[in-house]
C-alpha cells in the first residue's frame, strides 16, 4: 500500500485567543531593555508577505495569523492595526480585551502612536523588521507625542519559548527553459541599471529577485518558492551570494559557483561593511531592506542609496518562456479546477465540508504529477465565512456547506513553469435574488477590467473603478484592491504592479495580474470572481496612440445560476459567452466524458437563445 501524499495544508487553529501572558512577558522584556513600548509587524527580515515559522511573531503573540498587520504593546495599552481584508478576522482571533483591533483605514500604526504614546516614553522596534521608510514615519510619529525611538534586539524573540530554528531547506536552480533567460545574462543587465544610475553595488534584500536573478528556488518558505538570503552585485566584480541553506546539491554550488562568491550567511553585515567602507554608494531597496543594512553601511563610512530595487521591475515583466509556461500552467490547473468545480455540483454541496473541499481541489491538481504546491493556503468559505476576506478554514471554525448558500473557493497552485491563483463563487441549490444581482454586478466590473483598452503609461489606480462602476450604481462596493501581480514559480502577490486605488505603477506588456472584484455581506455571504491576466500590445485601427489590454489566462467556468442576464450589457453577455467557449474548446478534449458533459452544460451561452 502507498502512503497518503502530503498535503500541502493544514487546519489546525494556531491563534484560540492568546491570553494576556504573552503580552505580559513582553512587558517584562520591555522593562529589561528600558522601554515603554514594542512595535511588532508582520515581518521577517526581508519584508516577505509568507514568513518562515520562526518570523510569525505576531501570530504568537496576538493570535492573529493574517498575512499582514502591526501591533504595538505599551506599558498599559496595546493595539493591533490591520487592513479591510482583516477587519473581520482579527477580533475573532485576538483578545480584545487586551488588544485594540484598529482598522487600517482609520488608523495606521503611527497615528495610533503618536495618540496613545505618552511623552517621554522610549519606543523599542527591531531594524532589521523595518524598512528605512517606516522607521522615519515612527520617528515622527514619537516627536509628535514627545517620545523617543530606541532600535533593540527583537524582545518577542527574547520571551518566545520553543522559537522554531532558522529554515534552511534545499536550493535548486530554475531550468533555463521555465526562466527563459540565463543568470549570467540578468546580471549583466542588473550592473547595467546599477552602473545607469550612479551606483557602486547593489544588495539584493528580496528573496524574490535573489532567486529571479540567480535563476534558483528554494523551500525556506511555504508556497512560494524561496531561498532566504541576501547577494552584493558590485558593478564590477563578481557578486557574493549569502545564503541561509547549506543544502546545495553539487551541480547546484558548482553552477552558483561560476556565477558568485558563495559566503555563509553570518558573514553578510561584515561583507556590507567591508564594502561600504571603501567608500562605496550602495543601492539599498526601499521596500524590503530592513533599515539595520542602512546603518551598516553608514556606519562604516558608505552612502546608502535607498530607492527601488531594479530587479523588481525586471521581474515583473515576463519574457516569452515564462508567459508560455504560464498558460501551460494555467490549462493544466484550470481541468484540475473544472474537475473540482463538476465533483462539487454533483454533490449538490451535500455534506460536503471547508475543509473536505480544499482537500479535494488540491488532489485534483496533484492528479497532474506537477504540483509543486499551493501558491497560499486555500480560502474555503461558506455561507458567512465567505464574507471573511481572507478566510482560513481549521478546524474549529470547519463548516458543511448548507442549501441556498453561496461558496466561495480562492486558491492556487505552484508548477515549476508557472503560479496560478483563481477564486470562483457557487451557489449552493437556488440562489436569491439579492444574491444574483450582486454577483452579476462583481461579474459586470470584472467583464469591464477583461475588456478594457489603455495607452501606454496608464497606472493601475487609473483602472481600478472600471471594477467597481456597477457596484457603485447600486450603492455597494468592496474594500481591497481589484488586482495584484504574479509571479513565474514565484509569489502569488508580486510587485510593482497592482490594479488599485495604490497603484501608482504604469502597466508594461508581460505583466500578469489578477482580476478580482467582489462583495461581501457581513455574517452572510461572499462573492468574489477572480482570472489572471497578461498585459499585452493592441493594435487600435486609427489609433494615435500604443495601446494595451489583457489577455485571460485563467480558465474554468463561472457559475451561470448566479448570473441575471437581463444586467449584462450585449457587449457583457458576448465577452461571457467568447470565454465560456474558449474554456470548452480548451479544456473539453482532456477531460473524462462525464466532466467534458458537465462542462458543456457548464458554458452554455448566456444570452436570448441559451
Amino acid at each position: 500500500m502507498t502512503s497518503p501524499r502530503r498535503r500541502f495544508q493544514t487546519f489546525d487553529d494556531p491563534s484560540h485567543r492568546k491570553g494576556p501572558e504573552r503580552v505580559a512577558a513582553l512587558r517584562a522584556a520591555m522593562r529589561e531593555a528600558g522601554v515603554g513600548g514594542f512595535v511588532v509587524p508582520r515581518a521577517d527580515e526581508h519584508q516577505s508577505e509568507y514568513v518562515p515559522a520562526n518570523a510569525e511573531r505576531l501570530a504568537w503573540l496576538t493570535g492573529f495569523t493574517g498575512s499582514a498587520g502591526t501591533a504595538v504593546v505599551l506599558v498599559e495599552k496595546a493595539a493591533i492595526v490591520v487592513d479591510g481584508r482583516y477587519t473581520l478576522q482579527a477580533p475573532e482571533q485576538v483578545d480584545t480585551a487586551v488588544f485594540t483591533v484598529v482598522p487600517l483605514a482609520d488608523k495606521t500604526p503611527d497615528a495610533w502612536i503618536a495618540e496613545t504614546i505618552s511623552p517621554d516614553t522610549v519606543l523599542g522596534y527591531d531594524p532589521w523588521l523595518h524598512t528605512a521608510d517606516s522607521v522615519a514615519r515612527l520617528e515622527r510619529a514619537v516627536a509628535k507625542a514627545g517620545a523617543s525611538l530606541k532600535a533593540v534586539p527583537n524582545l518577542v524573540d527574547a520571551v518566545w519559548a520553543g522559537r522554531p530554528p532558522q529554515p534552511a531547506g534545499r536550493v535548486g536552480l530554475q531550468p533555463l527553459d521555465y526562466a527563459g533567460e540565463s543568470a549570467e545574462a540578468k546580471l549583466t543587465r542588473i550592473r547595467d541599471k546599477l552602473a545607469a544610475a550612479g551606483g557602486d553595488a547593489l544588495v539584493i534584500s528580496d528573496p524574490h529577485n535573489l532567486a529571479w536573478a540567480f535563476n534558483i528556488r528554494g523551500t525556506d518558505v511555504a508556497h512560494t518558492p524561496l531561498a532566504l538570503g541576501y547577494a552584493i552585485v558590485p558593478r564590477e566584480g563578481q557578486p557574493s551570494l549569502f545564503l541561509s541553506s547549506t543544502d546545495l546539491a553539487p551541480e547546484v554550488r558548482t553552477a552558483l559557483g561560476a556565477l558568485a562568491e558563495l559566503e555563509p550567511r553570518a558573514s553578510f553585515e561584515q561583507a556590507l561593511g567591508a564594502l561600504a567602507g571603501r567608500p562605496a554608494k550602495v543601492r539599498v531597496d526601499v521596500a524590503t531592506a530592513g533599515s539595520a543594512l542602512k546603518e551598516i553601511i553608514v556606519s562604516s563610512g558608505g552612502a546608502a542609496d535607498i530607492g527601488p530595487d531594479p530587479i523588481t521591475g525586471m521581474k515583473a515583466v515576463k519574457n516569452d518562456a515564462e508567459i508560455a509556461g504560464t498558460r501551460a500552467a494555467h490549462r493544466r490547473d484550470g481541468l484540475a479546477v473544472t474537475r473540482f468545480l463538476a465533483w462539487l455540483q454533483r454533490s449538490g454541496g451535500n455534506d460536503v465540508s471547508e475543509i473536505e473541499a480544499v482537500e479535494a481541489l488540491e488532489d485534483f491538481r496533484a492528479e497532474s504529477g506537477l504540483l509543486r504546491e499551493v501558491s497560499f493556503p486555500t480560502i474555503s468559505g461558506s455561507g458567512q465565512n465567505g464574507a471573511i476576506v481572507h478566510y482560513r478554514v481549521t478546524i474549529g471554525s470547519d463548516r458543511r456547506v448548507q442549501p441556498g448558500e453561496l461558496f466561495l473557493i480562492d486558491s492556487g497552485a505552484q508548477y515549476a513553469d508557472g503560479t496560478t491563483d483563481i477564486t470562483r463563487t457557487v451557489s449552493i441549490g437556488t440562489p436569491t435574488e439579492e444574491m444574483r444581482d450582486r454577483f452579476t454586478r462583481v461579474l459586470q466590473g470584472h467583464i469591464a477590467i477583461a475588456r478594457v483598452v489603455f495607452p501606454k503609461g496608464t497606472t493601475g489606480a487609473q483602472i481600478d473603478a472600471f471594477a467597481r462602476r456597477a457596484l457603485w450604481e447600486a450603492g455597494l462596493d468592496f474594500d481591497h484592491g481589484t488586482g495584484h501581480g504574479v509571479g513565474s514559480f514565484l509569489s502569488v502577490h508580486e510587485g510593482p504592479q497592482r490594479i488599485a486605488k495604490t497603484g501608482a505603477v504604469a502597466l508594461e506588456a508581460g505583466m500578469i495580474l489578477s482580476n478580482e472584484p467582489g462583495y461581501y455581506r457581513a455574517g452572510a455571504y461572499g462573492i468574489r470572481i477572480e482570472n489572471l491576466i497578461l498585459v499585452e500590445e493592441r493594435a487600435i485601427t486609427g489609433g494615435e496612440r500604443p495601446m494595451l489590454g489583457f489577455e485571460t489566462l485563467t480558465l474554468a467556468p463561472l457559475d451561470r445560476a448566479l448570473i441575471e442576464p437581463s444586467l449584462l450589457s450585449p457587449a457583457e453577455a458576448e465577452w461571457l459567452d467568447a470565454y465560456h467557449a474558449r474554456v470548452r474548446e480548451t479544456l473539453g478534449p482532456d477531460l473524462d466524458p462525464e466532466t467534458r458533459a458537465w462542462l458543456e452544460d457548464a458554458t452554455r451561452p448566456i444570452g436570448p437563445s441559451a
